[in-house]
């Protein structure tokens, strides 16, 4: 193992960055290493620049390349601490798109089709309390506050807890879950091998589950919850509650999730609309 990457591997957690984010970001130093053959502290500058020039070349979303660049800034400018062989870095802009968007039928049919109860009840808590993957995932049992009507995430993004709300039917299913699987304790969802399910599992299960009821829209927990943010916005809740449910820090993140929805398209009237609608003949 390059030292120098056992040491961002190490930053990395100390800063508390996300799971995938720290997987990311190794894999790319590990493949900068790999390339020119040697630690990653003896490249060149120029070595590294090419390095980025062939993360720009490539034919991957700029989603991607913002992520290969920031690991190779991070380890340059944080752990090595030499920020100028990294000072030419500049992000490419993020295209905006559409994102997807379940109805409440289709989300009505896809938590039935899942067959699996751990997953199903997974799903649920996605949609019911806009949680991240990772987020559910960690959760235990101690976490569900049925009194105060609140899940407690201390594992949020960045290290970061927050209460997420918890409705009366999201708890009444979660004990009717917990009542016939006792999952091995404390985890709230957990395997027969008594641990937490893998993400790529939960992933496979709605996977499965959208093709079985005909579901054309991509279906991942992260549409779970942005179904979950968009449905708030629909019903007029103030995006400031919708960005603390959700764990964001700024309301730039949450407006990402404040698409024009089709419920506004049709309920805003054309100007059309607005003149006298008897013609001459």
């Amino acid at each position: 193992m390059d030292k120098s990457i056992d040491e961002m591997r190490q930053d990395l957690a100390r800063a508390a960055y996300a799971e995938t984010t720290q997987t990311q970001y190794l894999k790319v130093a590990k493949r900068l290493g790999a390339k020119f053959a040697k630690p990653v502290d003896a490249l060149g500058r120029e070595e590294v620049r090419g390095f980025a020039d062939e993360i720009m070349a490539r034919e991957v979303s700029a989603s991607t390349k913002v992520t290969e660049l920031a690991a190779i800034k991070y380890l340059y400018a944080k752990t090595l601490g030499r920020p100028e062989m990294v000072s030419f870095i500049r992000f490419p802009k993020r295209t905006s798109r559409m994102r997807a968007v379940l109805s409440l039928g289709e989300i009505h049919r896809l938590i039935q089709a899942v067959r699996d109860p751990v997953y199903q009840a997974i799903a649920m808590v996605l949609y019911g309390a806009g949680l991240r993957l990772s987020e559910a995932l960690a959760l235990e049992v101690g976490d569900v506050d049925g009194e105060r009507g609140v899940i407690h995430v201390r594992k949020g993004k960045g290290g970061r807890a927050r209460e997420a709300k918890l409705s009366p039917a999201l708890h009444a299913w979660l004990r009717r879950y917990w009542d016939l699987q006792r999952p091995a304790s404390p985890h709230l969802f957990a395997t027969r091998r008594g641990k937490p399910p893998l993400k790529q599992s939960v992933c496979a299960a709605l996977k499965k589950a959208s093709a079985e009821v005909h579901i054309k829209k991509p279906v991942t927990p992260h549409v779970l919850r942005h179904s979950f943010a968009t449905h708030l916005l629909e019903q007029g809740t103030d995006v400031r509650v919708v960005a603390h449910l959700l764990g964001h820090e700024s309301l730039e993140s949450t407006m990402r999730y404040a698409r024009v929805t089709q419920k506004l398209v049709r309920e805003t009237p054309s100007p059309l609309d607005l003149l006298p609608q008897k013609r001459r003949r």
